[in-house]
């Protein structure tokens, strides 16, 4: 390792950190400098066990060998060719690849470069496509309340989480927001899948008949929301969604960035669901979070739809300067290899049962008001400190940090996905960090 990596650099002042407490990480920086399979290492040499597979990124752990040797064979053969109106043979390669392990149906990708991108990318999608079928007025978008879809105007429009939100203006016109599936006077400590919300998925029914379904283009929402929370669909909930967007001629999009690519124990949540969308946002475990990827998958009617008129006009002007980069195309190929040779696309439904009492063991620990978990995801909903939302949880976040796991926090909520490769023993080193974490906060 190079000396400079294991040194805190003299001066943090002129990275605006994202999504940080930029003043108090200053004080008392938290620094990775390298990282192997289920650990990072820090600055001062510690190892830290990742709960959160990075930011719910890195499905088959870090610095993987074929990843690794992909994206340097890669690098030095080709580096950078255009997407527009030029192609190279690994983009190919890959989205067929792609298109192999998405639902049956669903056989055109769109590459984009991160979450937020792919979710901008349908929204434009399903807007066009309707366009493109003579039904122009259909240009309203439905979101849900606590949803996340990204940062970028289109994401934060249809999202619902109001710190997103607040500070950036009126957002993009004609979007409605359906409720939350968070009921904890219900639900709370549900294991897997809630019993109680499925008619919640009547409200898009109100809001069809508020504005009329010729008007509306798509509804967006998380199979499961991730960083609000993880806040799960009740039973039958995303399978109403499907039938009454099917019934207005409305498209349904799933947003898949977290939880796609293994995350609940099978390729895709819409394969763990049995509900298949019209077009599939996915990002982080495209490319194991090495290297920005993202892509959209889409039914062939709806790629069909664009593919007319003379063959030299494009038929869709959208598209970023490294959609498909070579170099991220390999990091996806050698990730996907790994999570075939591993079977990592299927390994959390092996797991999931071990996972579920380890994370609900938890129950009763101090200020703990609510667990929930599906696949290899977990949430501890923790009773905030009156005037002070969420700082109990991001104390747990400090500590836990300072006692060797990396945990996620949003709000008063303990986030959790770890890598697909932990091990039992390593699930159960996990959670003792929690524990002792919540027997040590105020």
């Amino acid at each position: 390792m190079s000396n400079r990596l294991k040194v805190t650099p003299n001066d943090l002042s002129a990275f605006w950190m994202p999504f940080t407490a930029n003043r108090q990480f200053k004080q008392a920086p938290r620094m990775f400098v390298s990282a192997k399979d289920m650990h990072y290492t820090t600055s001062d040499g510690r190892k830290v066990l990742d709960g959160t597979a990075g930011l719910w990124c890195v499905n088959a752990g870090h610095c993987r060998p074929k990843i690794t040797e992909a994206i340097q064979h890669q690098a030095a053969e080709l580096d950078y060719a255009p997407a527009f109106q030029m192609g190279h043979p690994i983009v190919f390669e890959l989205a067929n690849r792609l298109v192999d392990i998405a639902p049956k149906g669903m056989d055109h990708v769109f590459f984009t470069n991160s979450g937020s991108e792919s979710v901008d990318t349908a929204l434009k999608m399903a807007i066009a496509y309707h366009r493109a079928k003579g039904e122009g007025a259909r240009t309203r978008l439905i979101g849900r309340e606590r949803g996340y879809h990204g940062v970028n105007f289109g994401g934060i429009s249809v999202g619902g989480i109001v710190s997103n939100r607040k500070m950036f203006g009126t957002l993009l016109g004609g979007v409605d927001h359906m409720p939350h599936t968070h009921l904890p006077e219900k639900n709370a400590f549900s294991k897997g899948v809630p019993e109680h919300g499925a008619e919640l998925a009547n409200e898009l029914e109100r809001i069809v008949t508020l504005h009329d379904a010729s008007t509306i283009a798509a509804v967006i929402v998380e199979p499961v929301a991730g960083s609000t929370g993880v806040i799960l669909p009740p039973k039958g909930y995303l399978q109403k969604l499907r039938e009454i967007c099917t019934k207005h001629g409305i498209l349904l999009i799933f947003d898949e960035v977290i939880t796609g690519f293994g995350r609940l124990g099978t390729p895709f949540a819409a394969d763990y669901f049995g509900v298949t969308p019209d077009i599939m946002t996915t990002a982080k475990g495209v490319s194991n979070g090495v290297i920005p990827m993202g892509a959209v998958f889409v039914k062939k009617e709806i790629h069909d739809a664009f593919m007319t008129g003379p063959d030299h006009m494009i038929e869709f002007f959208h598209g970023y300067t490294y959609s498909g980069n070579p170099i991220a195309c390999a990091a996806a190929l050698g990730t996907l290899d790994t999570y075939k040779e591993e079977g990592l696309l299927t390994r959390g439904e092996e797991l999931a049962p071990y996972w579920e009492d380890a994370l609900h063991s938890l129950k009763g620990e101090p200020n703990v008001i609510d667990i929930r978990n599906i696949g290899l995801i977990g949430a501890i909903e923790l009773a905030p400190i009156a005037g002070q939302p969420t700082k109990r949880a991001f104390s747990a976040f400090v500590k836990a940090f300072e006692r060797g796991a990396l945990i996620r926090t949003t709000g008063d909520i303990i986030a959790l996905s770890p890598p697909l490769i932990i091990t039992k023993g390593q699930i159960n080193e996990l959670i003792d960090h929690v524990r002792d974490v919540l027997r040590s906060i105020d």
